[in-house]
């Protein structure tokens, strides 16, 4: 595990706010809103563009930088436009430098993480909805340690600009130096926080100065179930890839495991998510976080092979990475292979998930956001494999 430089912040004048949410940021408007922010400022219109452009087309957010911009007014705009949302305060790096996790303080003293995964085809960035999460699964840190709130859309967003920043600096070897994939799989329950993750969507994939300029077939939203919001979403004209959180393919495990089960069964989550494949055309990934002794016997797999077989679904088996006081562990690999046997038997797409990120936390279920301001170390770190 490898201590790594901050990444560098850029001061922002104080900002009058509501509640705990953060400053508006230009990240929070559509590009038509922008201008209209800039033109209520006494500026061109097109200024909005330009700093847009910044922002995302060339990942610059330092005023000083932004030439094309009139000295006088450089600093105002950015003030408006660019308030800091993220401030660093660690980056661990593992597997020589290709997986990165970063922790971010918010405005208001808030915590959330994300984490860069560098492959020699692609770039992906796993970016948090919530500081916290509030679905309460028993072998998930996030989970154990609660909501704290919602994160706004630019929360959201400005991860991937930061760490698509440091892609773009060459600091992943062996990657390419443009951030290609995002996946809602931090920390949080993205379709809880649903108008701000489905505005951040449009962002990223909306090209520049509008956003990022993703495809939407390399979007991936993970839900733990919350049935009515994956319908909406099947309606909201997306292609991204729809990834549930599964974990048990029988209600009795699955009320203990993802809470939420409690009020929508395995039956009707099933059922919006094969709606969902349906109108999309996209395959529904399905997570199944390997348990010892707890969802990995070999019934389970034949029952999980019975309801996903014919459709349009592949199954990630996840291997439960540890998290702090977890009285489970991960099944064996004998085991685990027998379970991907008998789902591959029953005709259904199935792969074990690289544990990427594991020595620093920054794996499945890992992220819990852990600040020792004495040390300057994760504390969660320190929890045996």
């Amino acid at each position: 595990m490898t201590s790594l430089p901050l990444i560098p912040a850029i001061s922002a004048a104080p900002t009058a706010r509501r509640a705990s949410m953060p400053p508006q940021h230009l990240a929070d408007l559509d590009l038509a809103g922008r201008q209209a922010l800039v033109a209520g400022l006494g500026e061109p219109a097109f200024r909005a563009k330009q700093v847009s452009n910044h922002y995302f087309g060339r990942l610059v957010r330092d005023p000083q930088a932004m030439t094309d911009l009139p000295a006088a007014t450089r600093e105002r705009l950015a003030d408006q436009l660019l308030p800091t949302l993220l401030t660093p305060v660690r980056e661990l790096a593992c597997d020589d430098g290709a997986t990165r996790k970063a922790l971010w303080k918010l405005h208001d003293g808030a915590l959330v993480e994300s984490v860069l995964m560098g492959y020699p085809d692609r770039v992906t960035v796993c970016i948090s909805s919530q500081a916290g999460c509030g679905m309460a699964c028993p072998f998930c840190a996030t989970g154990q340690a609660g909501l704290t709130r919602n994160l706004s859309t630019a929360e959201i967003v400005d991860q991937a600009v930061y760490l698509a920043g440091v892609a773009a600096s060459g600091a992943v070897a062996g990657s390419p130096p443009r951030l290609s994939h995002v996946v809602f799989m931090g920390m949080g329950e993205p379709l809880a926080n649903y108008n701000r993750v489905i505005a951040a969507i449009r962002r990223l994939v909306s090209p520049a100065p509008e956003g990022l300029g993703l495809s939407q077939r390399h979007i991936t939203v993970s839900t733990v179930g919350l049935v009515p919001a994956i319908r909406r979403l099947a309606s909201e004209d997306l292609s991204v890839t729809l990834a549930l959180s599964l974990h048990a393919p029988d209600d009795d495990l699955r009320d203990e495991l993802v809470p939420v089960n409690q009020r929508w069964k395995v039956a009707e989550v099933l059922d919006a998510a094969w709606d969902y494949a349906a109108r999309t055309g996209r395959r529904v990934s399905i997570e199944y976080a390997m348990i010892k002794d707890v969802n990995d016997q070999p019934w389970r797999a034949d029952l999980l092979g019975r309801l996903l077989a014919g459709k349009l679904a592949h199954v990630n088996l996840i291997p439960l990475n540890p998290t702090p006081g977890s009285r489970w562990d991960a099944s064996p690999k004998p085991v685990e292979r027998e379970f991907v046997r008998r789902l591959r038997d029953a005709g259904v797409s199935t792969t074990v998930r690289d544990t990427r990120g594991r020595e620093i936390d920054g794996a499945c279920g890992q992220l819990a956001a852990a600040e020792d301001t004495d040390t300057n170390t994760d504390r969660a770190g320190e929890a045996p494999a």
